[in-house]
């Protein structure tokens, strides 16, 4: 089993910058990632990233702006976020998949593992 908890999310206007965090505990999984969903938006992908870190992906919306990262020592997980514009607003959740699982999925429903999400809006 793995628990999950975001903090980091708020209010901030549109060209900032902001750093999102996951505190993970259980047996940690391979794959780590962090999904969105806007108001009246299904969950999307946001970037994903594997065990070692030297292996990313990241959704075209946030490619270059986007980084994602892990500690595995201090079982954390980041998301730091540049130029951050008003469609970025969500709640963004991290994601973990199955133990065994090493391949990264964008789909949302082959992750087992979400945290209750933290709001982020971005003002124009």
């Amino acid at each position: 089993q793995v628990q999950l908890v975001e903090s980091g999310g708020g209010l901030v206007q549109a060209g900032a910058s902001l750093t999102l965090s996951c505190a993970i505990s259980g047996r940690p999984s391979s794959i780590m990632g962090w999904f969105r969903q806007a108001p009246g938006k299904g969950r999307e992908f946001v970037a994903a990233i594997n065990w070692s870190g030297d292996f990313t992906s990241y959704a075209d919306s946030v490619q270059g702006r986007f980084t994602i990262s892990r500690d595995n020592a201090k079982n954390t997980m980041d998301l730091s976020m540049n130029n951050l514009k008003p469609d970025d607003t969500a709640i963004y959740y991290c994601a973990a998949r199955a133990a065994a699982v090493t391949v990264i999925n964008r789909s949302p429903s082959q992750w087992r593992y979400w945290g209750q999400g933290t709001r982020l809006t971005v003002s124009s």
